[in-house]
């Protein structure tokens, strides 16, 4: 997978952060809005943002919600209400403003297959063992366009960024 070193996703795209200093570049943690506000609000977004200026949303609560739900019922809430919110987040701001999920635990929770770049989500408890095909999903398995975030160069990755989804 491609990796960047740019800050474009701070003020661009959607993305999926797991490292507190790169969240902590974009927003304070009383900006973070619920997945529930995020849900409520499709469709009808406010003219400013939250965070970074007014240029993006951080939401949290989508790695809980994921795991409250069978994989089935999982995948088709994220390829239905989830990926509709983020279309409808991309739409209403012209592809510019970020969408940022943040998700704690998405660096032992999302993996990237080395050979094809694709990603998909490991299922915990009760369904420990199971996984998402959570590009595929969310991105139609475009995999030449998610990258891996970094915030120095030879650093882990912080997150994963994808421009626009489709």
């Amino acid at each position: 997978m491609r990796q960047m070193l740019d800050t474009v996703w701070q003020r661009r795209g959607t993305s999926w952060i797991w490292d507190e200093e790169a969240r902590n570049q974009v927003c304070a943690a009383s900006e973070v809005w619920s997945l529930r506000q995020f849900l409520q609000a499709a469709g009808n977004w406010p003219d400013d943002l939250p965070s970074n200026g007014g240029q993006t949303l951080v939401v949290a609560g989508l790695e809980g919600s994921i795991d409250l739900l069978a994989p089935d019922e999982a995948e088709s809430w994220l390829g239905d209400a989830i990926k509709s919110a983020i279309l409808s987040f991309q739409d209403g701001y012209g592809g510019e403003a970020a969408l940022i999920f943040w998700m704690p635990l998405g660096h032992s929770r999302l993996r990237v297959q080395a050979a094809t770049d694709a990603v998909t989500w490991l299922c915990e408890a009760p369904h420990r063992g199971s996984q998402l095909d959570f590009g595929r999903i969310l991105w139609g398995e475009a995999n030449e366009y998610p990258q891996e975030i970094l915030l120095r160069e030879g650093g882990k990755a912080a997150g994963l960024f994808h421009l626009r989804i489709t």
